[in-house]
């Protein structure tokens, strides 16, 4: 292989038996409502940090209730450099601003992103519907005419992930949105997992963003599932979800080119798992979710008792908390499943962000040795019977933690990952 990385992004090296090559994780870019960047993200997931504030993003008259948990005092400009900020939605804002954090963290220089083959997978649910939502309303109140043309040309959710090919100039590159709802980051893992296992690429920036927005407020708000003060996952008073935005991307190489460049390694993609059940628009199927996890502790060889924690969908609605428990105690057994815990306590629901977003905790938790926790918790439902880590983060030497991801129409994607620097051969 030529270029300025000569034989550190080469193809030859550590396998897992014949599954191909190690995947590491070298660098985190995170946009959210406790912090931007690894190092404020990583301080309030410890702090047990909320995100919740009265919604800002639109206009909420008529709503009785409108919590959620925005990013505050976002500035693209400190991040975005080559494209103009003005032609960009805030969802890709977030999105390039998350890889450019990414990349610098770990420290990959520009031109040596530019040599070599890479991808970008970005997984959303709504794109750009800020901008929708925006452009709808002008065509109500003044007609299409009247519609701006830049905000027209930002909606695409393609350009999440193509403008941060545009950031970098990249050429040698595929560039994916994967619009999986609340799966998406998820998703976008396991894709890039597998083209850097394979071989088909030497960088990936994987993740996940989305916008506060009016569209997805309202449809959840609508369904009765929007708590109106804070989100309480697994407690048995939760009163639903607090909407939330921003994005997370991962760096993910061989294990063998962050050894050779001498990369700091936050953990290791030991596998996922992703199924589909087509069971329900919106009502999760337990029999489904706990296949999925058992698909992804597979891939990965791991077994069950292995994991250390599990980072839950955790919405904190009846209907998910519930069914997500249960699949867990099928898959990991009532006596003693893992601490699990959700961090959408904190962030709120950053819907194709929320995977990403978590997968971020993960790599901190596993490299700082600590177990974030579920706050704003009084009670654990009964029906859910497990140790969420209640509203203080606990130290702990972990080697192994699960991400589940779960999603309308039965979309469920779990990603394993596994402490740096430990042999699972």
């Amino acid at each position: 292989m030529t270029g300025p990385l000569g034989g550190l992004l080469g193809r030859q090296g550590d396998m897992r038996g014949e599954s191909g090559r190690r995947v590491v994780v070298t660098g985190l870019g995170a946009v959210s409502g406790i912090g931007i960047g690894a190092a404020e993200f990583l301080a309030g997931l410890r702090a047990g940090k909320s995100a919740a504030r009265p919604v800002t993003a639109f206009d909420t008259e008529g709503f009785e209730h409108a919590m959620a948990c925005e990013v505050p005092d976002f500035e693209p400009g400190r991040w975005i450099r080559n494209l103009n900020i003005g032609n960009l939605g805030r969802a890709s804002q977030f999105s390039v601003a998350a890889a450019r954090m990414a990349v610098a963290d770990a420290g990959i220089a520009e031109d040596a992103l530019r040599a070599v083959p890479s991808l970008i997978s970005i997984g959303t649910t709504d794109g750009e519907s800020g901008d929708l939502d925006q452009l709808v309303e002008t065509e109500v109140d003044l007609g299409p005419e009247r519609m701006d043309p830049t905000v027209a040309r930002r909606v695409p959710a393609g350009r999440l992930s193509a403008v941060i090919a545009e950031e970098f100039g990249l050429s040698r590159t595929e560039a994916v949105t994967l619009p999986t709802a609340c799966a998406a980051g998820n998703y976008a893992i396991g894709y890039g997992y597998d083209a850097i296992r394979g071989g088909d690429v030497e960088v990936a920036l994987c993740g996940g963003a989305d916008a506060l927005c009016r569209k997805t407020f309202t449809g959840f708000y609508r369904l009765g599932t929007i708590a109106p003060e804070r989100c309480q996952p697994f407690d048995k008073d939760r009163k639903g979800i607090l909407t939330g935005e921003g994005a997370g991307v991962l760096v993910l190489e061989s294990l063998e080119s962050a050894l050779a460049r001498g990369a700091r390694i936050y953990a290791e993609v030991l596998g996922y798992g992703l199924n589909c059940d087509a069971d329900h628009p919106v009502a999760p199927n337990q029999d489904s979710v706990a296949r999925c996890m058992r698909l992804a502790l597979d891939d990965a060889r791991i077994k069950p008792e292995e994991v250390d924690f599990i980072s839950a969908h955790g919405t904190g609605t009846r209907a998910n908390d519930i069914t997500e428990a249960r699949a867990i105690r099928q898959v990991f057994g009532d006596d003693a499943p893992p601490r699990t815990v959700s961090i959408k306590s904190m962030i709120g629901h950053s819907m194709g962000a929320a995977g990403a977003l978590a997968s971020i905790a993960c790599a901190l938790a596993l490299t700082e040795g600590f177990i974030p926790p579920t706050i704003n918790h009084v009670e654990t439902d009964p029906e859910c019977g497990l140790d969420v880590v209640p509203n203080e983060a606990v130290d702990a030497e972990l080697r192994v933690v699960q991400n589940n991801g779960l999603a309308f129409g039965g979309n469920n994607a779990v990603v394993i990952f596994g402490k740096r620097g430990t042999d699972w051969n």
